[in-house]
This record gives structure tokens, C-alpha cells and sequence, in this order.
């Protein structure tokens, strides 16, 4: 997660609503829904330079947390306090030397990290913390500073304490980046912490990694492949750190987790997965449409071709479910992410919507795969004449438990008045929102809908033949962008939209189709293909699916990285795991969710 240009803690918009604090101790007792279950090359300290640990301990129910101020890390917070832990946040070094077991979870931009490491006197302490073999977890940008440098606008010195330089992935080999989603481990040593994980999936989200070689072999206790083998940890005695993030790999990455902070803790085998995990995996996605019925009361729903009311006399609003209850049956299931579209949005002012905030932080206290967000990210007026810009927006959202947010129609205003000027402003939610967070943590939704033609150069944008001929028998379509749930088509094409936003700073593109929502009748493949095509950041198909078929379709015939559903899981026609079931089958890589169980020592 860091492809950011980093926003210190002060500069990160905040607001005047209320939500936790997550400053000095938290207590772990505080989980409101227990619906689930209960700037040198090399940093050494200089001559002179002495570091103790204080004479209080910690308590052993204590982890020290370093977050430094850019990101979001609630997640991490509510894996430890899941695993029943409380927190305390680093405020001076002295704080560092002090903790009984410290965990870095690093995001944002390597440079900006160590900016601020250095200016808070925070660096040269953190390396004589792991020298002195102290216990210590860096997950993403926490194992990436490790190293002597990175290339992400640099070079940057980092720490110095692993050799290597931290540099991107190369797209031209035709592998996506950002690198997202559930990739496979191939354990090189005793790990400690990832004992029994080799066959299982984990979550990345990253668009720089660190290189085996030589000269670091003694540290790399995994790799994963990506195009080509990249270090996935690394350990030397108690000190460990990943690239990918445990906090948001399921019952998986909650055991990694757990051997970190129990360190003696023991597992009792379940029986091994039918399927060893070899490759990155194609990702199933739960969809979660959310908005208040007419009692006021906020509710999952789904659109017929975007008409969430029913064809009954009452027309009320399609009613399937509460979210944060449905969030954790779809996580129990085996979703690999879940989505939550706001498609209310509070129009006037979305961050009045303090129950759909609050849906996402009593969600992301309990699951723990990656939550996505979407509806009203925009610059808003309040009533009181206070402006609010789109970053502002998302900031809250990212806060209160989203890993990523879904861009829509602001996403298509930003695209249009790119392709006129050709002029990144800088200004646009998307390009101020990856900027902050990074690129992989903005996904922008393209809502199209077909319009048929005879001839494809009648038409400015992109057209292609159909696989099934329109209404009166044309060959040819484009697709037109809508905004506003669709009810609005604006002058630009799906696939010119997609190719500006890739541009712009968008790291996912959820392509959905209008004509085949509801239907049941499968993914417009056709749409799918072009734009996975013509992009090489990971695309999700949506729209149409309503047997495990359609599944394997998409991934079959596109290049698609993940597919998305709702009706069909809300109403239970299609369960996840028979999807998962059915594209293991078909031969089609897919994260098998496994619960794993441990005996604590405590």
C-alpha cells in the first residue's frame, strides 16, 4: 500500500463527528457487535548514542503500535483487539524501546515513512529496537523500510538493516499493477509465524517489492511469485515482517498474527485443503447495495437494471437483510472482499450518513478481508455553507474501517474534462484520493449501457461486435456511461473512461452493465473482455451473474481478476462456496477458506 504520496497525520482531513480515538491505551473490551464470534544509508545508533528500555513494563496483554500518521490501520487495531490484546500507540521513541512486542503496519509512501521516522528521532531507534533481536512485526511498508533503499520516486534511503533495493513491479510482462489480492506463500525457512500457511492464500496490496538475492537470503523466510519470486517475509530470530497483510487474510492471516503475539502458541491441524495454494487467485466479491427503506431503517436491497422498489402496490424498497449481519455471513462464507455501495449517499451531504459509518465500524471489528465503500465521494456544501472536499470524504470512510473506496460518477466528470485538456489538475477526487492512500485503495465504478449500432464508425468511441445482435439486429456497440445510479448518460464511452481513469490514479476498475443487472442471465462478456483488455490495473466484472457458470465464464473468456455478486448471495440461490467449488473444478485458482485453531499458552 504504497504507492501514496504521504499526508502527515496533521495535514489528513479530519471532521466533527465523532468516532473512536485511537490514541494512547485502548481497551480491548470495547467491541460493540460480537455477532461472529468471541536519513542515513545505514541507521546505527552513533557513538555515544545509548537506548534503554525503561524500568515499567508493559503489560503482557499490551501491543505497542507505530502508526506514523498516513493510512488507515483500524484494521490491524481490530485484528489485535480481536485476538484479545490492547494497544498502545507510540508517541516518542522512548515509547519503541519500551514495548514488549512493537508492530509497524506501514502505509502510504516509502519516502514520506521515513520522513517522518527520521524528523520524530523515531529511525535510529527502531533499528537498535531489531538489533537487539526484540520482537517486532512489519507488515507492507513495515518489511519495505527494512531494506537499504527504495526506487519509488527516488532513490530513498530506508533503514539499512536488510540488503536490497525495494523497487516496482514490471506491468509489460502483462501482470497487473497494483499486485491485489490472495496470492500463495512458498516458505523457504523455519518462519515461525507461518507455520501450516504454505497452503493457503494470503492478501496482498502493493505495487513495490523487495528482490531475493545473495546477499539477503538469510532473511528471507518466503517468497511469492508475481511474474517473477519477490521476498513475501522475512525473519531473523524474533523478528519478523510481510509484505502482504495478515489483518486482512481471514481466519489465515489472524493466525499469523496470533503466533506473533502469543509466540508460543500451538496448532492443532485440520485436515489439509484439497487444493494447495500455487497462484495468485481469482477473487469472489460479496456486493452489499445499502440505503434507507421508507421506515427510515438502512437496508440491503437490489436493483432490477438499477430499480431497487418492488412491483407491488406498496412499490417499497427491496428488503434482503441488515448489512452488518450479512457482511459476516458473506466473510463466514469465504468472500474474499466485501462491498458496501451506498447508493442513498446522503445526496446533500453524505457524511451525515452517520449509520452507514457506523455499519462499516462495527463490520471491520469482525472480518477481516477487505472492505470497499462507495456512494457520495465528492466535494460537498453543507446547509451551514461549510465545504467539504471529496478527500475529506473518503478520509472518514477509510477511518471508520474501508480499505478501499468506489468512485462513480465524480470518477466520469474527472475523465471527461481529462480527455479534453489532457491536463492532470491534480483536483479531481481520484487524483486527490490516490494520492493520499494510493492508487490501490481507489476502485472506480463505470455504470454503462449498451447502445446498439449498425455501423461502428457511426459513433466518436470505441465499438465493437456482440456476441448477441441487438434488438433489430445490429452487430455493434458502444457502451455509454451514465452517472447518478444510471440515470444519466453522459458523451464518453466505457472503454475511454476506463483508459483515462487508469491514468488518473485509479487502481481497480468495477465494470458493471445496466442491461444485465438483475437478469441472472450472466456477465456481459463481451464488455468485461474489452476492458480488461485495454487496462493493466485488475478489473472486476459485475452485473448479470446468477449461477456458478457465469463465474467461470468471466474468468475463462476475460481477463478479469475478480467477479462480483449480490442478489444471488443475498438470497441465497448461489452460496460462495459452491462458486469457489465449482471454479476449483473448472481448474480456476480460488482461495479455500480454512479455519485453523490454536491452543494459547496464556
Amino acid at each position: 500500500m504504497e504507492a501514496a504520496t504521504f499526508t502527515p497525520a496533521t495535514q489528513i482531513p479530519t471532521i466533527g463527528l465523532s468516532y473512536s480515538s485511537s490514541s494512547s491505551l485502548c481497551s480491548s473490551g470495547s467491541r460493540s457487535l460480537q455477532f461472529l464470534r468471541r536519513s542515513s544509508h545505514n541507521l546505527k545508533p552513533s557513538k555515544g548514542f545509548s537506548i534503554r528500555a525503561s524500568s515499567s513494563v508493559e503489560d503482557d496483554s499490551v501491543v505497542t503500535l507505530l502508526d506514523y500518521g498516513a493510512g488507515n490501520v483500524r484494521s490491524v487495531r481490530n485484528a489485535i483487539r480481536f485476538l484479545g490484546f490492547d494497544i498502545k500507540d507510540v508517541q516518542t521513541p522512548e515509547d519503541i524501546m519500551n514495548a514488549k512486542r512493537l508492530i509497524f503496519p506501514g502505509v502510504g509512501a516509502f519516502a514520506a515513512a521515513m520522513d517522518v521516522l527520521n524528523k520524530k528521532g523515531m529511525a535510529e531507534v527502531l533499528c537498535a529496537y531489531i538489533e537487539q533481536d526484540r520482537p517486532f512485526l512489519g507488515i507492507c511498508l513495515g518489511l519495505q523500510l527494512l531494506f537499504e533503499s527504495s526506487e519509488e520516486n527516488g532513490p530513498v534511503k530506508g533503514l539499512g538493516l536488510i540488503p536490497g533495493v525495494v523497487g516496482r513491479f514490471d506491468s509489460s510482462n502483462g501482470f497487473r499493477v497494483p499486485h491485489i489480492g490472495w496470492n500463495a506463500l512458498q516458505i523457504r525457512k523455519d518462519s515461525q509465524i507461518l507455520d501450516d500457511i504454505e497452503s493457503h492464500h494470503v492478501y496482498f496490496v502493493h505495487s513495490y517489492r523487495a528482490m531475493p538475492s545473495d546477499d539477503n537470503k538469510e532473511w528471507i523466510s518466503s517468497t511469492c511469485n508475481y511474474g517473477e519470486n519477490f521476498i513475501a517475509s522475512v525473519r531473523r530470530g524474533n523478528v519478523h515482517a510481510v509484505q502482504f497483510h495478515p489483518e486482512k487474510s481471514g481466519d489465515v492471516g489472524l493466525s499469523i498474527l496470533r503466533r506473533f503475539l502469543y509466540r508460543k502458541c500451538e496448532t492443532t491441524k485440520k485436515p489439509s485443503v484439497q487444493r494447495k495454494a500455487s497462484k495468485l487467485a481469482k477473487r469472489v466479491i460479496a456486493c452489499l447495495d445499502v440505503r434507507t427503506n421508507d421506515n427510515g431503517d438502512l437496508v440491503v436491497t437490489k436493483g432490477d437494471q438499477y430499480d431497487v422498489r418492488e412491483h407491488t402496490k406498496e412499490n417499497e424498497v427491496r428488503n434482503l437483510g441488515k448489512p452488518v449481519e450479512l457482511a459476516g455471513r458473506y466473510y463466514l462464507d469465504g468472500a474474499d472482499e466485501v462491498s458496501f455501495l451506498n447508493i442513498t449517499g446522503f445526496r446533500d451531504f453524505p457524511l451525515g450518513d452517520l449509520p452507514m459509518l457506523q455499519v462499516l465500524r462495527y463490520t471491520s471489528e469482525n472480518v477481516f478481508v477487505p472492505l470497499t465503500v462507495g456512494g457520495g465521494i465528492r466535494d460537498f456544501t453543507d446547509g451551514t455553507g461549510r465545504y467539504y472536499s471529496s478527500l475529506e470524504v473518503a478520509s472518514e470512510y477509510f477511518r471508520s474501517g474501508a480499505d478501499k473506496v468506489s468512485i462513480g460518477s465524480d470518477a466520469v466528470y474527472a475523465a471527461e474534462e481529462y480527455l479534453k485538456t489532457r491536463v492532470k489538475t491534480g483536483k479531481s477526487s481520484l487524483e486527490q484520493i490516490s494520492r493520499v492512500y494510493g492508487n490501490q485503495a481507489v476502485v472506480v465504478s463505470i455504470d454503462p449501457r449498451r447502445v446498439y449500432l449498425k455501423d461502428p464508425n457511426n459513433v466518436e468511441f470505441k465499438a465493437i461486435r456482440v456476441r448477441n445482435p441487438g434488438p433489430n439486429g445490429e452487430e455493434y456497440v458502444w457502451y455509454q456511461c451514465t452517472v447518478n445510479g444510471g440515470r444519466e448518460g453522459r458523451p464518453i464511452g466505457a472503454y475511454e473512461l476506463a483508459k483515462a481513469v487508469e491514468e488518473l490514479g485509479a487502481g481497480e476498475i468495477l465494470i458493471n452493465c445496466i442491461d444485465c443487472d438483475g437478469q441472472g442471465k450472466g456477465f456481459d462478456i463481451d464488455l468485461v473482455k474489452l476492458i480488461s483488455d485495454a487496462v493493466s490495473i485488475p478489473v472486476i466484472a459485475s452485473s448479470g451473474a446468477g449461477a456458478v457458470e457465469h463465474f467461470s465464464e468471466v474468468f475463462l473468456e476475460t481477463n478479469a481478476s475478480a467477479a462480483l455478486a449480490a442478489g444471488i448471495f443475498h438470497r441465497k440461490e448461489v452460496p460462495i462456496q459452491s462458486v469457489k467449488e465449482h471454479l476449483s473444478k473448472e481448474g480456476i485458482e480460488v482461495r479455500i477458506s480454512t479455519s485453523l485453531n490454536y491452543t494459547s499458552p496464556l
